[in-house]
């Protein structure tokens, strides 16, 4: 692991001194800036105008209503009472068929069942399954932007390391140049490396434009021109590939099992029985005295009050329908958690053994530099004593920029791995 932080080291001195920016400032600029962390906030206000809601259950609530009707028949006295009543002067014409009210009800909840608590709990855990779903998606976007942040890490040093090769092209072109004009190297001798030097500036080229591209696409994640900005990489170690998981998804799978478990309360609940107070009054006729409106046709005021309870049976019909469908539920979202718990493990071991491997080969990779530098060294010093070999010459070099950039690019490739085992873990 020591070799990375060497590795960004050449980098910062090979390169002009400009801005830096982290793997871990790019993934928060990211979060801030990816619309969706908008969300976070929406979630909070719809709970808490259904929490809002869910409170106002137990207001007192208030009905006003009005209406005229007419009646094919309404109560009236026994015609032998009412002749008995009018041989003592009392008159007694009966209801009229055409009634009227204006009044209004008022009802105070006791106990709903324990529906307005599974509500405001509902409202609750849809809220954090919500969150937790959130999380999931900006989880992803940030491992979107490792995967630019470690191309653009992996594309610099191919063009570092094209430019190396490009100066020890230049440096042999000149001498065979001069040995040229002293007759003694052939023309063919300094145009193939001249013509290895052109390809090599073609793929310096292609790597700077591919390498300006991942900073545009990266630039739209985080929100701002990258411009120069020179990306750097801190040493990281590798977790144990049996760490727990720490991913947002498990919240997420924690979190809709809460939901169906409280919606499970809230259908429980909708089957037990129901008691408040209630006050009804209304100005109309006929009055609650039948009698006193069987004399008089006149509106009279009119109120009653009382305690009441309510138990709607049709919720049995679907209760245990509904209760076997949220178990299958709760069911499907524990299978989904262990496959997920599964995947990650196998995915985990995969990439642990990618770290191993790539830090065996990392061993030997050093000394393959060295071995290719001590040959291509000797190739030059033969041109300088007129020993001229131009296909030997360009193979070294070819060779030893190869080692050099596979090196390097290894290195890069070590450390995206450990930080796609963080990533799979979230440790």
């Amino acid at each position: 692991m020591k070799r990375i932080p060497i590795l960004f080291a050449a980098l910062l001195l090979a390169s002009p001194i400009h801005a830096q920016l982290t793997l871990e400032e790019c993934c928060r600029l990211a979060r801030e800036h990816y619309p969706e962390i908008r969300q976070y906030d929406l979630i909070r206000k719809s709970k808490e105008y259904t929490l809002s809601n869910a409170n106002r259950a137990y207001l007192p609530q208030i009905d006003f209503a009005a209406q005229a009707t007419w009646q094919s028949a309404v109560p009236a006295l026994p015609d032998a009472l009412t002749g008995i009543l009018a041989q003592q002067g009392v008159d007694m014409p009966g209801l009229r068929k055409d009634q009227y009210r204006v009044g209004v009800d008022v009802s105070q909840s006791l106990w709903d069942g324990g529906q307005t608590r599974a509500a405001k709990r509902l409202a609750e855990a849809e809220a954090a399954e919500q969150e937790r779903a959130t999380d999931v998606d900006l989880y992803a976007v940030e491992g979107r932007v490792k995967e630019l942040f470690f191309g653009i890490l992996s594309l610099d040093e191919q063009v570092r390391q094209t430019g190396l090769t490009q100066q020890l092209l230049q440096s042999n072109l000149d001498k065979l140049r001069a040995l040229q004009r002293e007759g003694v190297a052939m023309p063919s001798d300094g145009d193939a490396v001249e013509a290895e030097l052109l390809a090599a500036g073609q793929r310096r080229l292609q790597a700077e434009a591919t390498a300006k591209s991942f900073r545009r696409m990266l630039g739209i994640f985080i929100g701002r021109e990258l411009d120069d900005e020179r990306l750097v990489c801190p040493e990281a170690e590798a977790p144990a590939p049996e760490s727990p998981s720490r991913r947002p998804e498990l919240a997420l799978f924690e979190a809709s099992a809460e939901r169906i478990d409280i919606e499970q309360q809230r259908v429980r609940a909708a089957s037990r029985p129901r008691f408040g107070l209630f006050i009804q009054g209304y100005y109309g006729y006929p009055g609650m005295d039948y009698f006193e409106s069987m004399r008089s046709a006149d509106w009279s005021w009119n109120a009653m009050a009382g305690i009441r309870m309510s138990w709607n049976f049709g919720a049995y019909y679907t209760k245990r329908n509904s209760l076997e469908k949220l178990r299958t539920s709760r069911r499907q979202i524990d299978i989904q958690r262990d496959i997920f718990l599964f995947n990650t493990r196998l995915k985990s071991t995969e990439e642990s053994g990618e770290i191993v491997r790539l830090r065996r080969a990392l061993a030997d990779d050093d000394r393959i530099v060295a071995l290719r530098r001590a040959v291509r060294e000797a190739a030059e010093a033969k041109l300088r004593n007129g020993v001229i070999d131009t296909n030997g010459l360009l193979q070294t070099i070819t060779d030893e920029a190869a080692a050099s950039l596979n090196r390097s690019a290894r290195e890069i490739e070590l450390t995206k791995a450990i930080y796609d085992l963080k990533h799979t873990l979230n440790r």
